[in-house]
């Protein structure tokens, strides 16, 4: 498919059918999310993948009892860094050194802006910033399940502070953001299958400065 028709063939599933999704395509999913755009580079996001179905009832009772976290072959788990640190900044600029083969003082500049840019701030404004970054992260997630076919449907009906528990997350300086299970449709169960996907009309949702 092109990706315009992977996009008009996806859709928000409501009911899976818990067929397991191949470990080769979840592998390109995740891949795709790593290779993902963020700010200044900086990934302030982690990626957890669950397939225990143990830990998915877990987080089904706190996400509103929703089927898809178990019926899901994978649940991909969106969490963003609690803060910007110096720490934090100076470990990404001096990996990304090392990988370029550069001296760490080649981004002195671009760092030193970033780390009094950032870590004045406070801890909220850090972490929502950095939840946006993890939200593009998710969005090209989503649409590479789409190009390989496989459903998902994103969530942010879950208690973050249960979730964060569950999963030590808080232990770890994460906090979750959205949650996107993996599996494929129950075409005969899932009421919004048959209905047609609407948008927004282009003339509507498009404002042009020509």
């Amino acid at each position: 498919m092109s990706l315009k028709q992977a996009l008009q063939w996806r859709y928000a599933t409501k009911k899976m059918n818990g067929q397991a999704v191949a470990q080769e395509k979840v592998d390109k999913i995740v891949e795709a999310a790593l290779l993902a755009p963020s700010s200044s580079g900086l990934q302030p996001y982690k990626l957890i993948v669950v397939s225990n179905p143990e830990l998915q009832e877990k987080i089904k009772a706190v996400a509103n009892n929703q089927s898809q976290i178990t019926d899901a072959s994978h649940v991909l788990i969106f969490a963003a860094w609690d803060n910007y640190t110096e720490e934090r900044i100076n470990n990404v600029f001096s990996r990304m050194n090392q990988e370029r083969g550069v001296p760490d003082s080649a981004t002195d500049a671009y760092r030193n802006m970033l780390l009094n840019l950032y870590v004045p701030r406070e801890a909220e404004t850090n972490f929502e910033h950095a939840a946006r970054q993890a939200y593009i992260s998710f969005g090209i997630a989503l649409t590479e399940a789409a190009v390989l076919e496989v459903d998902a449907t994103p969530m942010e009906g879950f208690d973050a502070a249960a979730l964060d528990e569950l999963l030590d997350l808080r232990e770890q300086g994460l906090r979750s953001v959205v949650i996107l299970p993996l599996g494929y449709r129950d075409t005969e169960n899932d009421w919004l299958y048959p209905l047609k996907k609407v948008r927004t009309p282009r003339e509507e949702f498009l404002i042009e400065h020509n």
